[in-house]
């Protein structure tokens, strides 16, 4: 039976570019979206920008430029990341458009008819100098609980308390420095606390979609289980109406009848996602209020990650129900991204530039295929490790599935004119690939991708030891000479093998969809674009076979991770980085060294192995890209400035314990050099630079 979707993602907030926890959720989101569509459902795959906010505003008037202006610079970056990991969304729109605006206050005007809105004075701290109220995150002050200095305005980041903004000692305002001031002012409330919302999400989150499966995972049941307790008797619900006003400044959506007050971000983000369809409906006249009717079959679906989950399990369906509008079907909530077993971190060098792995000239569905391999339907995290990626990618794409084709088609060219020809029953042959590939088709549904993806190896690993066991290259010796019989044995294990390569080819759409096509047309000389029943039939000629994939070489994830050489000084060049203070330039801890030891790193064109004495009683490790401009033996016994507090960053060579500070022209056609920096005589290992 067919089925209409209308799937999203979660919006990205427009004051920065994708990173790999983006691309990851995106590839998880349209390799479903691709499946789904192979099974003859229509899909309707939408996105957009986060683009409101305080954050927003206050990046904008650093930069000079309006909130607008800061929003479609982002906006202009986004079709680089999502062409280039081949992410295919139906339309891309915008938090700040004409559609979100008109919606967000109508859910706003139904709301409050409904008796779902309130409001109350609260006091909230004010900076006096900037002029507006300060969300916590720009509220810092000592921790209440275990005093450590210049902590955020909600929560400790040393001993993890949490507590509000009022109770930070000796609280400052981070855009001013400012003391702030407790000032009054009018909010407005989204009443979750409301016996109706209670009882509707007691019912939404333990009950199932159309489809006939639980609405949200286990984990994620359990999690609303927190909130809204078990619903008996002695268990009471534990939710707090919602805060869903911000006073002037604010770049935002104005609430109606409201001066002076605009909505919440995370109001209207979510709305986005109906903003972002209904432009979609207009440019494709569909009847967006047809579609999105309570009672059509449409089902709507949401990919996010797990930090978000209180907005979409809570919030988000409890707007929508008492603003008479249709619920969500499905959450499908993802962990995030690890790598080499660390949080995801730029500043701890634990990040993956999505953009510099395209730059690097890295194949998208290697990424694509190593994501899919480790994604299942729980909410778990995905971790990334370099020397997996090249041994999975290598041996399963390579190894496994390109391997079938390279080896079956050159005989089947040679010897047959590329024309495939199948002995015995080829109705079993038929039954065996569609069998395999329905189940694969079922585990793509439930999001068990990695499952799926075991599947198809194991099917691969079939397909090349029934062909080893034939050993084709000795039934080919002679070929020319033999009988019938001999020739038609050597085209039957051929063309098996060549069938079984282009079933793999269907299972693998959703994840390799360029490659998928390419060995539609290129091989087989077909279209492309594969359904699922494409699997079960058989080929009946091949074109002569080409290349289709490179291995990952291990030099790729070299240059992915390596840091970079220095910090850049351009003379007359370069505009001065952003003004920081006094506080910020503390935080950075430089230390004189001693250069203990230098060596090459094996495998690497610009790496060097410094091993450091900071004094510190132990050696340190630190891995720098300064290979060109010096030899080993230039550095052994000189002293040189380490940032120390760096956190350590795991790479392909061991662990870097800090940076070497070093200067460069930036423009290598002037002086390519890069000079690592020299304390004066005198100086000693340990010494604090200030």
């Amino acid at each position: 039976m067919s089925r209409t979707l209308f799937v999203t993602t979660a919006l990205p907030y427009a004051n920065g570019s994708f990173h790999i926890g983006h691309i990851m959720e995106y590839i998880q989101a349209d390799i479903w979206v691709r499946s789904m569509r192979m099974s003859g459902h229509t899909v309707h795959f939408v996105g957009a920008d986060d683009a409101h906010g305080a954050p927003i505003m206050l990046k904008a008037e650093s930069e000079g430029i309006t909130p607008q202006a800061l929003v479609a610079r982002y906006a202009a970056e986004r079709p680089q990341y999502l062409n280039g990991f081949h992410i295919e969304f139906d339309h891309w729109h915008s938090t700040d458009s004409a559609e979100n605006v008109a919606l967000s206050q109508d859910i706003y005007r139904r709301l409050k008819a409904a008796g779902f809105i309130t409001s109350r004075v609260i006091e909230q701290f004010y900076d006096p100098v900037k002029g507006m109220f300060l969300p916590d995150r720009y509220i810092k002050g000592e921790c209440p609980r275990c005093h450590a200095k210049d902590q955020y305005g909600d929560s400790c980041e040393v001993c993890g308390a949490v507590y509000a903004a009022t109770e930070l000692i000796e609280p400052y305002s981070t855009l001013t420095n400012a003391t702030p001031v407790l000032k009054s002012s009018e909010h407005f409330f989204f009443k979750l606390s409301d016996q109706r919302c209670v009882e509707f999400l007691q019912a939404w989150t333990t009950g199932s979609n159309a489809s006939g499966n639980k609405r949200l995972q286990s984990e994620v049941l359990a999690k609303t289980r927190e909130w809204l307790g078990t619903g008996t008797a002695d268990s009471e619900a534990n939710l707090a109406d919602w805060d869903i006003s911000r006073d002037e400044p604010y770049f935002g959506i104005p609430i109606p009848d409201a001066p002076g007050k605009f909505f919440y971000v995370w109001l209207d983000a979510p709305v986005g996602y109906l903003a972002s369809l209904k432009a979609y409906c207009s440019q494709r006249n569909i009847d967006f209020d047809a579609l999105l009717d309570p009672e059509s079959d449409t089902e709507q679906v949401h990919f996010i990650g797990k930090d978000i989950v209180y907005f979409h399990a809570l919030f988000w369906p409890a707007m929508l129900k008492f603003s008479g509008r249709k619920t969500p079907d499905s959450l499908h909530v993802h962990g995030f991204i690890t790598v080499s077993g660390e949080k995801m971190s730029k500043s701890r060098g634990t990040g993956i530039s999505p953009l510099r792995y395209l730059e690097l000239g890295m194949n998208a569905e290697w990424l694509r295929y190593y994501i899919a391999a480790k994604l299942n339907a729980h909410v778990e995290d995905l971790d990334f490790n370099p020397d997996d990626f090249i041994a999975r990618v290598n041996s399963d794409l390579i190894g496994k599935y390109v391997n079938i084709a390279s080896r079956a088609a050159n005989f089947i060219s040679k010897h047959f004119g590329g024309e495939l020809a199948y002995l015995g029953d080829a109705q079993a042959l038929r039954d065996e690939l569609g069998q395999v590939a329905e189940q694969v088709r079922a585990d793509f549904e439930m999001r068990e991708y990695g499952r799926a993806i075991r599947q198809i190896m194991a099917h691969a690993d079939h397909i090349n030891q029934a062909f080893d066991a034939a050993q084709p290259w000795v039934m080919a010796k002679g070929i020319a000479g033999a009988d019938a019989a001999q020739k038609a044995a050597l085209q039957d294990v051929c063309s098996r093998a060549l069938a079984g390569f282009k079933a793999l080819s269907v299972m693998l759409a959703p994840v390799l969809p360029v490659l998928a096509d390419r060995t539609a047309m290129e091989l087989f000389g077909a279209a492309g674009g594969y359904l699922w029943a494409d699997a079960a039939e058989l080929p009946a000629r091949i074109s002569p076979f080409k290349h289709l994939m490179q291995r990952v070489e291990p030099k790729m994830l070299d240059d992915l991770f390596e840091p970079p050489a220095a910090p850049v000084a351009i003379p007359g060049g370069q505009a001065i980085a952003d003004v920081i203070d006094i506080k910020d330039f503390a935080k950075v801890d430089l230390r004189i060294a001693h250069i203990v030891n230098c060596e090459a790193v094996e495998g690497s064109d610009k790496l060097l192995r410094l091993t450091l004495d900071a004094g510190e009683g132990r050696h340190r490790q630190v891995f720098s890209g300064i290979k060109a401009s010096y030899a080993p033996g230039d550095l052994i016994g000189k002293l040189t400035v380490l940032v120390a507090n760096l956190a350590p960053r795991k790479m392909r060579f061991g662990i870097s314990e800090g940076m070497v500070l070093a200067a460069s022209h930036g423009d290598d056609k002037v002086d390519p050099g890069i000079y690592i920096l020299e304390p004066w005589p005198g100086a000693q290992p340990g010494m604090r630079i200030s």
